[in-house]
């Protein structure tokens, strides 16, 4: 599942190609026919992104709300656009370029109350400059959950991902299974802190890169990382694999249904 760094760059990709404009809006696959009629010669006034909630604004039409879930994908394209296949759930083009959706959990066209409704769900994210991380801070500091399992709650912060959770708690030494409630609050803020500029870099370069300069493959003489999945990164999908700090194994587990990577040396109790 894209984690919040895509949905936000998805974010600026369509405000970039489309924002201002009339778009033309179809559904090929038939499943959004109706909404994208709607839609269909309306001006994308503005986008949005909130965690792995997309949203595409069309003025007092209401709002296109997108998460991508797990299959979910967007392909941007100039046009002339090729002709659409069955499976693309919308369309929208414009004088210069298309975007095709396909496969998402949410292609829905809602309203300002729905939209707000979903912001309440949600928690603080990192790359909304506006959120509050005192929000996340109020819940973690009580709980007796998992720090690595409170990272993935998105009622609790919203946008953090697998990859981002394993290499922000590495980057910070901090213990996976430890609690809630015994993390300390400056180690929050530097938790939080340390995400919005990941999550920025993210955006940026459209990839997630944890690893820090002293610790590139060009200084430590290592091989770089190849993976499809992003750039370098210290322990995530690195399980059985050496760390590139202390040298010790990095482990691999499931909770809250996903893989978690940590290393124990690195990150001890």
């Amino acid at each position: 599942m894209p984690e919040g760094h895509t949905i936000h760059r998805l974010a600026a990709d369509h405000h970039d190609r489309f924002g201002g404009r009339p778009v033309c809006a179809s559904s090929p696959q038939g499943k959004f026919s109706d909404s994208a009629a709607l839609v269909d010669g309306q001006v994308l006034e503005t986008t949005e992104a909130h965690g792995k909630h997309l949203f595409l604004g069309f003025g007092p039409l209401g709002w296109i709300h997108i998460h991508l879930g797990l299959f979910g994908k967007v392909t941007f394209g100039a046009t002339p656009a090729p002709p659409p296949t069955d499976t693309v759930r919308l369309r929208l083009a414009a004088p210069t370029a298309y975007v095709d959706l396909r496969g998402p959990t949410t292609c829905a066209l809602i309203t300002d109350g729905e939209k707000d409704a979903i912001h309440a769900r949600l928690g603080p994210d990192p790359l909304r400059a506006a959120d509050d991380p005192d929000r996340a801070w109020a819940r973690i500091s009580r709980s007796r959950t998992t720090v690595a399992a409170l990272l993935m709650d998105q009622k609790i912060i919203a946008g953090v991902g697998n990859v981002y959770r394993a290499e922000v708690l590495f980057r910070h030494g901090i213990d996976p299974y430890r609690e809630g409630r015994d993390l300390g609050r400056a180690e929050w803020v530097a938790i939080w802190r340390d995400l919005v500029e990941l999550m920025r870099e993210g955006v940026r370069n459209n990839r997630i890169d944890t690893v820090r300069p002293e610790h590139m493959p060009e200084v430590m003489g290592r091989a770089p990382r190849v993976d499809d999945h992003g750039g370098e990164v210290y322990v995530y999908r690195r399980a059985t694999m050496p760390c590139h700090i202390c040298g010790a194994e990095i482990r691999t587990s499931a909770l809250s249904a996903r893989n978690l990577f940590w290393c124990p040396g690195c990150q001890s109790r």
